[in-house]
Parts: structure tokens; C-alpha cells; sequence
């Protein structure tokens, strides 16, 4: 069985409603085998990352950046998942009020050093999320998994 590991800081009820609709995709029709293992990014570790065979990552853009504790889960995993986990699907998605690109280059340059392959474009949502704004996050989570499914297949 593959496992899919979904790391996100959900402070909002925005982001709370995104991280819904990404985990109600993963559970799409003819995705099977797949354990989704749904974690807030303070509590994933190196342990968790390792044994995942893909990624969704999901924050707040605070004050320009990712959130701390995304940025966290990455200085805790980057030395150990190094090479280990290269070539591993992965997708992402930010919320904020304006401003999210330097919460969005943060997460492409540090999944680019780990070689992390993105599978889906990053769903960016500025304000509260809209019907659009759930269906994208619903095929990123769909996507993810159904892309860790294939990869575990193969």
C-alpha cells in the first residue's frame, strides 16, 4: 500500500475548509491503495516523510513566507530525506489575504533541493476560498494520490 502524507498548518477556518476539500480528492473515485496519513506540520517528522511515497503540503502565507511550522517540518526533514526521497510527487497549496509568492518560491526552492517532482500546480487562494478555489484543491488532492498510487505501482 502506498502512503500519501498531507503536512499542513490549518490556524483558519479557510485553511481548515482547504485542507477538507484536498483530503475529500484523495479518496477520489479509482484511487485505491492509498493511505492518506493527514498530519499538522509541528507533529510530522523525518519518520513520517520517509516512509511516505508523496507529499501535500499545505500553508498559511504569514507576513510573505511560508508558516513557521512548515518551515519547521522542512529544516527537520531535509538532511534525512535527502537523495532518499528524490523523485517523489508532491503538491501544495497557500493561503493568505494578499501577497503569497514568497510563501510559494519558499516551498519550490526548498522541494527543489530535495528533488521532489510536482505533480499539479500549486493552488494559491487569496481571501476566502470560492467554489473554483475547492474544486482546484479537490484535484490537487486527487491528483497526488492518484499519482502516488501509480508510482507505488510501477
Amino acid at each position: 500500500m502506498a502512503t500519501l502524507l498531507v503536512v499542513h498548518h490549518t490556524p483558519s477556518p479557510s485553511l481548515h475548509t482547504m485542507l477538507t476539500a484536498v483530503l475529500d480528492g484523495t479518496s477520489a473515485e479509482g484511487i485505491v491503495d492509498v493511505e492518506v496519513v493527514s498530519l499538522p506540520a509541528l507533529a510530522a517528522t523525518s519518520h513520517d516523510a520517509l516512509r511516505a511515497d508523496g507529499y501535500i503540503l499545505g500553508t498559511p502565507a504569514n507576513l510573505g513566507y511560508m508558516s513557521g511550522a512548515l518551515k519547521h517540518f522542512f529544516d527537520l526533514v531535509y538532511y534525512p530525506c535527502l537523495d532518499v526521497t528524490a523523485r517523489r510527487p508532491f503538491g501544495a497549496y497557500v493561503h493568505g489575504d494578499d501577497d503569497l509568492s514568497g510563501a510559494v518560491s519558499g516551498i519550490d526552492k526548498i522541494t527543489t533541493g530535495l528533488d521532489w517532482q510536482q505533480v499539479t500546480e500549486h493552488v494559491q487562494v487569496t481571501g476566502r476560498p470560492e467554489r473554483v478555489d475547492i474544486d482546484a484543491l479537490w484535484n490537487l488532492g486527487a491528483t497526488v494520490a492518484a499519482r502516488v498510487m501509480e508510482s507505488v505501482q510501477h
